[in-house]
């Protein structure tokens, strides 16, 4: 694999599912009838809005912090928002600092979540992989480690416990998926759902969910080369991304079976429906998942379908 590193698997999830904090494990995996008949297929939807970051980050983070040897050197990191706050609340339960680097178009919101929660935080660059490549040249100057979301094993692994915690769940009840459908930003979050579900239901299809502005991973997975993009213009700021990730890409050849791209006005439309048959405020990466059934679903009419809600750090802004 790229980096050295071995892919994410069913046991290191399993591993993983043992020992991440239980604040950010066994979230609600919700089905509303309204919403099925609205998209002409059964939907279970897993709720990662509910935890004290709310998205799903915590559970990679918290593994990855586990795993790693104690250190005086802080943890360096880029993030939109989610996955610094993961890594934050993980460092401040064990006494490490964090610093990470956004954007300085970054949501506001999340920025102020991230220092709250006791990181150092740095805006750099005009976008999220500007501020990565700031982040990984101040951990280079400081010999710190650079921890790069969707490149590590251990934060895959820690992503994948929701695959798990769907499909144990719903073996109780009997029920088998067609599809499971996954927002795709860097990575870490549909490898390590796709490890587990081509171990555990292998019948079940991988569909990963781009922005149609910021198709990088998309493109790249297709073409199996590393593409890059000029831009990343999505209000989806936690899949807005125009570098691939190459650990990522790699994991996808073996764990993925189609990646979509989604509209804007999908991924509005997408919050709308969210809100209308859940009752639930997610944000624009969150609901990727059910933008491409609400765009691209038509070949799933009639199938059973699991996505994740995976974020509800939404932007706010003034009256």
């Amino acid at each position: 694999m790229t980096q050295q590193q071995l892919a994410p698997s069913a046991d290191g999830i399993l591993a993983a599912f043992r020992a991440i904090d239980p604040v950010f494990t066994n979230s609600p995996l919700i089905e509303q009838q309204p919403a099925n008949a609205e998209l002409g297929l059964r939907l279970f939807a897993k709720v990662e809005t509910l935890n004290p970051i709310r998205s799903f980050k915590g559970r990679g983070t918290d593994w990855w912090m586990q795993s790693e040897q104690p250190s005086d050197h802080p943890v360096v990191s880029a993030s939109a928002g989610n996955f610094g706050q993961g890594l934050a609340y993980a460092g401040r339960a064990r006494g490490r600092k964090v610093v990470i680097f956004s954007a300085t178009t970054a949501n506001p919101g999340k920025v102020e979540a991230m220092r709250r929660l006791g990181a150092e935080v740095r805006l750099e660059g005009d976008d999220f992989d500007a501020a990565k490549a700031a982040a990984r040249a101040y951990a280079d100057r400081h010999g710190c480690p650079f921890v790069e979301d969707g490149a590590l094993r251990t934060i895959a692994d820690g992503a994948g416990t929701i695959a798990l915690e769907i499909t144990e769940r719903l073996s109780q009840e009997g029920v088998a998926l067609d599809a499971i459908i996954v927002p795709l930003g860097n990575g870490a979050l549909l490898t390590g759902i796709g490890t587990w579900i081509k171990a555990k239901a292998p019948a079940c299809k991988v569909i990963g969910i781009v922005a149609s502005n910021a198709p990088a991973m998309k493109q790249s997975w297709e073409t199996g080369r590393i593409v890059s993009t000029e831009t990343a213009d999505t209000a989806a700021d936690g899949i807005a991304v125009r570098e691939c990730v190459p650990y990522a890409l790699d994991c996808m050849r073996t764990t993925v079976d189609e990646v979509w791209a989604v509209s804007e006005e999908a991924i509005r439309s997408a919050r709308d429906f969210s809100l209308t048959h859940y009752g639930l405020v997610v944000e624009e990466a969150g609901v990727a998942g059910l933008a491409g059934l609400i765009e691209n679903g038509v070949s799933l009419k009639g199938k059973t379908v699991a996505t994740i809600l995976c974020g509800g750090n939404v932007r706010v802004t003034a009256p």
